[in-house]
């Protein structure tokens, strides 16, 4: 069966004036056109391509990598709005339309939204949404507190940042527990700190307890050492200041002072902090 929205594994099995036709295990067919036909490829060999519509409304195969697979979220960029909706770049000839029936805020030419692809049962065809809350898997059965996770922010509240776990879960980053620059759209890593009852997840940048401070002493020592040897600042100095130059939290700071002080890698002045002998 021919999958729209992946990856198909396919072999080539005729070729025409406009390119290879490929074929599944059903034997149902789908054109790789010429511009796309590796000069390698000969007829029985099998190759991967991704499956989308043309403009005619006939899939189509092709060696070209989009952005974002089926059931997927990426941050695309916004190339065109139009009657229909709007018209996003994912890696492919034909743009991914957006319509607005599908969009949780007014869109911008020009600008980066986080887009979900999924199939229009009645169309058939791929289409992206910028709605994305019932979007997600409902139970995080493969996660545990600690785990090491893939963010994706996706929107502003409140209380702090929407966030895609591991590409298939909500979860929520507190801003009272965010010490550095998080922008909508652009991928980090994170660790699950807590799985709530309603199934919803609280992340952290940083791992909890004392893994986080171990982790946090490695960020400190390399940001001396990329800044000569010496910072200046102390346990005086202001959280904005840490927060700033270091992108944690002051308690954080303090506890990784006092960690490499007592692995005897630290001198503790007035106005600064120095590496002994500049090196660990």
């Amino acid at each position: 069966m021919l999958k729209l929205g992946q990856l198909n594994t396919l072999k080539a099995s005729r070729q025409t004036d406009n390119g290879i036709y490929l074929i599944d295990d059903e034997s149902d067919e789908v054109l790789l056109p010429n511009k796309y036909v590796p000069d390698e490829l000969e007829i029985d060999d099998k190759i991967e391509v991704f499956l989308y519509k043309d403009s005619e409304d006939l899939i189509i195969a092709t060696t070209l990598l989009p952005k974002v697979m089926l059931n997927g979220y990426a941050p695309l960029v916004a190339k065109a709005v139009g009657t229909f909706g709007a018209f996003f770049d994912w890696g492919l000839e034909k743009d991914l339309l957006v319509p607005y029936r599908l969009q949780a805020k007014h869109i911008e030419e020009g600008k980066a939204y986080v887009v979900y692809l999924f199939l229009d049962e009645v169309s058939q065809r791929l289409v992206g949404s910028t709605k994305i809350n019932n979007t997600f898997k409902k139970e995080p059965q493969d996660l545990q507190i600690g785990d090491k996770v893939s963010l994706l922010p996706y929107a502003l509240s409140e209380i702090g940042i929407s966030v895609i776990v591991n590409n298939s879960y909500q979860g929520m980053l507190f801003s009272n527990e965010v010490f550095e620059k998080v922008k909508i759209g652009k991928a980090l890593n994170g660790y699950v700190k807590n799985i709530r009852a309603d199934k919803k997840i609280d992340v952290s940048l940083n791992r909890s307890g004392y893994i986080a401070v171990d982790d946090n002493v490695q960020k400190l020592h390399d940001a001396l050492v990329d800044n000569g040897g010496e910072l200046n600042l102390t346990d005086k100095s202001a959280p904005s200041e840490i927060v700033d130059q270091l992108g944690m939290s002051k308690k954080i700071f303090k506890k990784a002072v006092g960690a490499l002080y007592k692995q005897r890698k630290l001198e503790i002045g007035e106005t600064s902090i120095k590496l002994v002998d500049n090196k660990v």
